[in-house]
């Protein structure tokens, strides 16, 4: 095959498997144009059967993982720990708008770092519409912090985001410095999409909402939150001993999923269920029609535009040009495409390819994944959110953080060093 019919044919199935995935039509799930896409590059010799097997071997881990997150998010929810937060949310904001927004980013901020950004947008979005309605506020400021934090707060730890487990692989640290490292960029961002929402959203939050009738404190389910805590204590420990992090979140999975068929409260096809193995497939098939489309040109392509080093200005041109992909062709395509240019130039590099894919996604509908599975979720919820307020909102609040979370990404290498 010849290499621009390659790289035609390549660009062209990758364009189709976003849009399907984008659309999903008939309520197909992703996988279902993903798999045959890359299927058919494979044999029309695209990209070897050695590299594709080759790209899924080294996707493996990372989606076994996300597995095991996904299914620890879920258990979590069956157990009431969602719910729990929204009653106490409910019963602290005392009918005040911005106490609620600040609530709101604090749990979303925490649930997307330690459970997964899949875990705010699924979970917590219906939750956060029903803690609104309850105290009478208007929706919008809140429920634009579970999008927007979906894909910020995602910054903090390897496991918060599939980008970041893909990122993590290719940086060579430990979790423990990863997190360490990251650390200031996520205050940093967090922080600016704070100001930037109180902002935008004055109007809506001043509306003021009834104080509530008194309500009972919430039952917080002690056994699922002490999971939580020592699978982030297993993630530290596994970090020590050079183990692999996924055996920390399958011991948190196992335990929730144990606890939860000896009291019939699920089933062992709800939890496989759980797990999301379409979307897995999704994520594999994605990796080899990207690696095809990588290997016929586009590497070569963008690694004129790739800077090198990571000297502030190269860290500054490296994000700035994954945000831009990761609108262009959504931020795990974008992932997988800069990972293997910036890995050379060091964990810097990776980290600031990291902040472009996460932060920049708050653009665009497309940015990612995410932000497109919250547009449906909030439809469900009859409530209409714009393309020109979503976009205006995402001006306001990208370049800001994505500016001052590099800086921040700068200091910590200065710091810590990578």
């Amino acid at each position: 095959m010849s290499t621009s019919f390659a790289e035609a044919l390549s660009v062209g199935l990758l364009v189709l498997v976003l849009v399907c995935a984008v659309v999903r039509p008939w309520g197909w799930p992703e996988a279902v144009v993903a798999v045959p896409a890359a299927g058919l590059v494979v044999a029309v010799g695209a990209i070897s059967p050695s590299d594709a097997l080759a790209e899924v071997q080294r996707l493996g881990p990372v989606v076994g993982f996300l597995a095991a997150v996904l299914v620890l998010a879920q258990l979590c929810d069956d157990e009431g720990l969602f719910h729990a937060c929204g009653a106490w949310m409910a019963r602290t904001a005392a009918g005040r708008p911005r106490r609620l927004l600040a609530q709101v980013f604090v749990v979303a901020s925490v649930i997307t770092a330690v459970l997964s950004l899949d875990a705010t947008v699924v979970l917590l979005t219906p939750v956060v519409f029903a803690t609104a309605a309850r105290l009478g506020a208007r929706p919008k400021p809140h429920v634009y912090a579970c999008t927007h934090l979906s894909n910020t707060a995602s910054l903090l730890l390897p496991v918060s985001n599939l980008t970041n487990l893909l990122a993590f692989a290719a940086s060579g640290l430990s979790f423990t410095r990863f997190a360490a490292l990251m650390t200031l960029p996520w205050l940093a961002a967090i922080a600016v999409e704070y100001a930037v929402l109180r902002r935008f959203f004055a109007a809506d939050l001043d509306a003021g909402a009834p104080a509530p009738a008194d309500l009972a404190p919430p039952e917080m389910p002690l056994f699922a939150l002490l999971t939580v805590v020592g699978t982030l204590s297993g993630f530290i420990l596994t970090s020590v001993l050079g183990l692999d992090p996924a055996w920390a979140a399958l011991a948190g999975a196992l335990v929730l999923a144990v606890r939860a068929l000896v009291r019939r409260r699920t089933t062992p096809v709800a939890v496989v269920r759980s797990a999301a193995v379409p979307f897995l497939a999704f994520v594999l098939a994605l990796g080899v029609v990207v690696r095809a489309v990588v290997d016929n040109g586009l590497a070569s392509a963008l690694g004129h535009l790739v800077p090198q080093g990571t000297a502030l200005p190269a860290l500054l041109g490296t994000a700035a040009l994954a945000a831009v992909l990761a609108n262009v062709i959504n931020n795990l395509p974008a992932t997988l495409v800069l990972l293997p240019l910036a890995a050379p130039a060091g964990p810097g590099a990776v980290l600031a390819v990291l902040l472009g894919v996460n932060i920049g996604p708050n653009l665009t509908y497309a940015g990612s994944l995410a932000t497109l599975l919250w547009r449906r979720i909030v439809r469900e919820h009859d409530t209409d959110i714009g393309l020109g307020e979503f976009t205006r909102l995402g001006l306001l609040v990208v370049p800001a953080a994505l500016l001052l979370a590099v800086v921040a990404l700068w200091g910590s290498l200065q710091t810590i060093g990578g």
